[in-house]
């Protein structure tokens, strides 16, 4: 949109921000709801009803939770907050978004001179039509338009080709009167904004009407009315969440803080859902893209053997038998694809790619050392030991640097594929280290931090360089170099993780790594010239960024198949993609947060709530 148009919607926001804060604080004070968490229980996913319902009855569940959601949204202070025609022409306009988790939400919307008028039409258009179509209202959600702007095609233009993919989140009319309006939601949802051409899709947006039986269009308008809503949802046990309405976090829920509690319930029902995707033969669904419940093609071993560590991290957290089968037969698999050269040393072998990675067979000893411990089971030692010997043969400890693919035939294939396989493969010898006390491997991974330091790999903002240089001092207590370098790979990336726009779930593990190191040298000795505040503040950011690539039911309710997806995480800017190393990341950065979380209170980390 033009500059001016852009400001006119950032002033109305920012005159807005303050009282949205009282009313927040008003709604949770409503609500009684507990600090931290999501007021979540259990783990997995929600189940459709078991027994028919009446289709009166499913409408009587709807009204019963829309008085519950109207008690809350279509008050004096919200009306004061929206003030005279939020919505333009169309005076007041209210959606309502119904999802039974088993399809895409219905959403039903309504105008009207008052807030009052148009939430009572939208109510009595969504009623009906669960009346006739007995829809189970398990979710219900609320959104208001609270502030809308004209914006020219060529605006439009401009905004989306600007924008990351799924980063437009305005809802949009297609006419003054809010005949033909969409929120964001459904837009992002079904891909009506192209982003790479800058364009509204009539065909996708015109498919997506019919299929919710609502007027097709025959051409696109020259102008648009964009918007902004504030929203609520109430969940399947009645639970009421005000949902953010900040840019980035836009349409996603509310808590207090984001403290243990909220991550354990967030980390319960990931791991479960990633638990649950372990196929018999020990394989995972790879993944998939929700908006149409489309499956990923392809299989990747190392993010195989990153996902099945993360599941034992999550086991020694909080033990269960589901994730303990799930765990042995993600690693049994996992030992099936490991291969032998003539002297003995073992390689993890991709089968999908015909080759032979550094870093899966990093990961596959980092995860079977993490098995040994977690299990107090010995039957994968000696593989360990082979797969150590496999990666020191591909170390020049010369150098430090590594080969990082061979072919099959265990002839090399390329000598650089990207730095995150030195990493994982450096990782893994430290722990290898810790397994067995063999100083062979601390020498190996001594060389490989070596050529880290000498060639400035804190450039590329890696985690496995952050698990590596915490998992090395741990051994090699008394070199400040190594101390120097793990504070640098961190400090030199800590403005641009913060700002980071995407929840990017890598992040928070670099810097929890990095955290459990500065927390060993602060107990051992003074800590000088590392930014302290900054690092606590980027911390709780990333803690809370991420919240927006979980699949909250305000998310989830928008894709083709909600329960398939519901309570894991994705990447918005990938097509909501939900892939297991996406799921594994989130997983590993969030166990270190709550394992952590209380030293970082002591620390001062609530002190950068927003």
């Amino acid at each position: 949109m033009a500059k001016g148009k852009e400001a006119g919607i950032c002033r109305g926001k920012k005159e807005k921000i303050a009282l949205l804060l009282i009313l927040m604080l008003a709604f949770f004070a409503a609500c009684g709801k507990k600090e931290g968490g999501d007021g979540r229980d259990g783990e997995g996913t929600e189940q459709a009803p078991k027994q028919a319902v009446p289709y009166s009855e499913q409408a009587g569940r709807f009204r019963e939770k829309a008085d519950k959601l109207r008690d809350l949204a279509v008050t004096e202070e919200i009306n004061w907050e929206l003030g005279v025609s939020p919505a333009g022409e169309a005076g007041n306009a209210v959606f309502f978004s119904v999802c039974d988790t088993l399809k895409r939400a219905h959403v039903y919307s309504g105008t009207g001179v008052s807030l009052e008028e148009a939430w009572e039409t939208a109510a009595g258009k969504a009623e009906e039509a669960i009346g006739e179509n007995g829809c189970a209202p398990v979710w219900v959600k609320a959104d208001i338009v609270y502030i809308s702007e004209e914006i020219t095609g060529e605006e439009l233009h401009s905004e989306l080709k600007s924008s990351r993919p799924g980063f437009f989140r305005y809802g949009m009319a297609f006419d003054s009167s809010y005949q033909t309006a969409l929120l964001e939601a459904e837009l992002n949802g079904v891909q009506v904004y192209e982003y790479e051409e800058g364009s509204v899709d009539l065909e996708a947006l015109n498919r997506y009407l019919e299929e919710s039986g609502r007027n097709m269009l025959n051409a696109l308008p020259e102008d648009y009315l964009i918007f902004q809503c504030l929203g609520w949802i109430c969940d399947d046990d009645g639970q009421i969440y005000f949902l953010d309405s900040n840019q980035l976090d836009y349409g996603r829920r509310k808590v207090d803080v984001v403290d243990k509690a909220c991550v354990e319930d967030m980390l319960s029902h990931a791991s479960a859902y990633l638990a649950s995707h372990v196929n018999e033969d020990g394989t995972f669904d790879y993944g998939v893209y929700p908006q149409f419940d489309e499956k990923i093609e392809g299989y990747n071993m190392v993010r195989h053997a990153g996902s099945a560590w993360a599941l034992l991290c999550r086991y020694r957290m909080s033990p269960n038998e589901e994730l303990a089968g799930a765990i042995r037969k993600s690693i049994g698999y996992m030992t099936e694809q490991i291969v032998y050269d003539d002297e003995g040393r073992a390689f993890l072998y991709d089968a999908s790619e015909e080759e032979i990675k550094l870093g899966g067979c990093g990961l596959a000893v980092v995860a079977l050392s993490e098995y040994v411990d977690v299990f107090q089971d010995g039957q994968y030692m000696d593989v360990c030991h082979a797969l150590g010997d496999g990666i020191l043969s591909l170390l020049d400890q010369e150098t430090g640097e590594y080969v990082h693919v061979l072919n099959h035939d265990f002839s090399q294939k390329e000598e650089f594929r990207t730095e995150y396989y030195d990493g994982e493969a450096t990782f893994a010898l430290c722990r290898l280290y810790g397994l067995t006390g063999d100083g062979k491997w601390l020498e190996a991974a001594k060389s490989a931090v070596g050529h880290f330091i000498e060639a400035d790999y804190t450039q590329y903002c890696d985690q496995w360089v952050a698990y590596t240089m915490n998992e090395i001092t741990k051994y090699e207590t008394d070199n400040p170099e190594f101390y120097i370098f793990a504070l640098l790979n961190a400090q030199k990336n800590m403005a641009s993780i913060y700002q980071r726009d995407t929840t990017y779930h890598t992040h928070l593990e670099l810097l929890m790594a990095t955290f459990e190191l500065y927390d060993r040298m602060v107990e051992n000795s003074a800590v000088e010239g590392f930014d302290e505040e900054s690092f606590l503040k980027t911390i709780y950011a990333r803690a809370e960024r991420m919240r927006s690539g979980y699949f909250y039911p305000e998310y989830a309710m928008y894709m083709k198949n909600p329960q398939q997806i519901q309570n894991t995480f994705m990447v918005r800017q990938e097509g909501y993609r939900v892939r297991i190393d996406d799921v594994q990341h989130n997983i590993l950065g969030y166990c270190l947060y709550a394992q952590n979380y209380d030293k970082l209170v002591k620390y001062g980390l609530l002190e950068y709530q927003k």
